[in-house]
């Protein structure tokens, strides 16, 4: 699928955009992948030598690929779009190396009104890199950003 397609789906836009491929996109699924080039800003100071994903990013992109699930589930509420809530029972498995493809599979698992349950998995030529659950809700965006806090 195209890139245009994860962009008109969620808000994130580079250098934040973590998202490369939709490679399949359900109802209820979505798989998506990643490669991290190894010239990232970042690599620069997380490990130098022997740079690594940092897990914190894995866990971002799965979710940015939960939000593109959830664009779906949307459509009849313009204005809103997916915030994360929660992260339970995170797991990480397999250290990330940049120019390693990074497959994620993204699951909803339960929606109550506006509050959405899904589980995530990334994985690395098919040995889980991370695994775990997380929550969204359907947050309002205004003229000036996120109607949270404000």
């Amino acid at each position: 699928m195209s890139r245009q397609q994860i962009l008109d789906a969620i808000p994130h836009r580079e250098p934040f955009l973590l998202v490369d491929e939709i490679l399949e996109w359900e109802p209820s699924r979505i798989v998506c992948a990643k490669v991290f080039s190894g010239r990232e800003e970042f690599f620069k100071g997380h490990y130098p030598r022997f740079p690594l994903v940092p897990g914190v990013l894995l866990c971002e992109a799965a979710m940015q690929c939960g939000a593109i699930l959830l664009s779906r589930h949307l459509p009849q509420t313009p204005g809103r779009i997916p915030v994360a809530t929660r992260m339970n029972d995170v797991r990480f498995k397999r250290m990330v190396r940049p120019g390693e493809t990074i497959r994620f599979e993204v699951a909803l698992v339960e929606r109550l009104a506006d509050a959405f349950f899904l589980k995530a998995k990334a994985t690395v030529d098919g040995k889980t890199a991370v695994r775990f659950e997380f929550a969204c809700t359907a947050a309002a965006m205004g003229e000036k950003g996120l109607g949270i806090g404000d």
